[in-house]
C-alpha cells in the first residue's frame, strides 16, 4: 500500500484540481473527477477537504499566497521605487502568464461570487503595495505628486484588464515592459530645466 504524507497527498489534490477546474470550470468539477485525477480516492479526498467550495478556496489562497511570496521577496530587494514598481508589474504580469488556467477559470465563470471575499481581500492588499511604493517615489522625488490612492487603483486596474485580456484576446496582450514604461512615463518627475 502506497502511504503519502498528508502534505503530498494535499498536494496532489491541489494540482488535479488545478487541472480539473481549469478543464471544467467550478460548476461542472466533481470531487469525484478531482479524486481520480489525484489518484485517491473519493473518501480520501473529503479527508482534506470538506467540499468542493472548501477545495476551491483553499486553491485560490495557495495561488495568492504564491503570487504575495514573489512579490515580496521582489520587493524586498528594490529600495528604489522605480525599481519597486518595475517589479511589481513585472511579476503581476509574468505570474498571470505563467498561471493562465486560474486566469481562464476566473475568466469562464463570470457571474462566479465563490471566493469573492476573498477576492476583494486581495485586490485591496496589492492596491496598498502599489499605494506605498507610489507614495515612498513621492517622497524621495522620483514621482510627481499625485493622488496615491487613486494611482494605485488605476495601476491596479490596468493590470487586471491585462489578466482579464488574456482570456478574452490573445492579441491584445502586451510585455511587461511596456506597461512599466506607460505607467513610469507618467509617474517620473521631469527636469524642468
Amino acid at each position: 500500500m502506497n502511504k503519502r504524507s498528508a502534505k503530498e497527498s494535499k498536494r496532489l489534490i491541489l494540482a488535479a484540481a488545478r487541472t480539473v477546474f481549469a478543464e471544467q470550470g467550478y460548476a461542472q468539477a466533481s470531487m469525484r473527477d478531482i479524486a481520480r485525477v489525484a489518484g485517491i480516492s473519493v473518501g480520501g479526498l473529503y479527508l482534506y477537504f470538506h467540499n468542493k467550495e472548501d477545495l476551491f478556496q483553499t486553491f485560490m489562497q495557495e495561488w495568492i499566497n504564491k503570487l504575495d511570496d514573489h512579490t515580496h521577496e521582489a520587493l524586498v530587494m528594490h529600495d528604489d521605487p522605480v525599481a519597486a514598481i518595475t517589479a511589481f508589474i513585472s511579476i503581476s504580469i509574468d505570474f498571470s502568464r505563467s498561471h493562465k488556467e486560474m486566469i481562464i477559470l476566473q475568466g469562464r465563470e463570470w457571474g462566479f461570487t465563490l471566493g469573492i471575499d476573498l477576492k476583494r481581500e486581495f485586490f485591496a492588499e496589492r492596491r496598498k503595495i502599489i499605494a506605498a511604493i507610489i507614495k515612498k517615489g513621492i517622497e524621495t522625488g522620483d514621482f510627481e505628486p499625485c493622488d496615491v490612492d487613486r494611482a494605485a487603483k488605476v495601476i491596479f486596474n490596468m493590470l487586471r484588464g491585462f489578466v482579464i485580456s488574456m482570456v478574452i484576446d490573445e492579441d491584445a496582450l502586451f510585455p511587461a515592459a511596456d506597461c512599466v514604461n506607460l505607467v513610469l512615463q507618467g509617474l517620473l518627475r521631469r527636469n524642468n530645466g
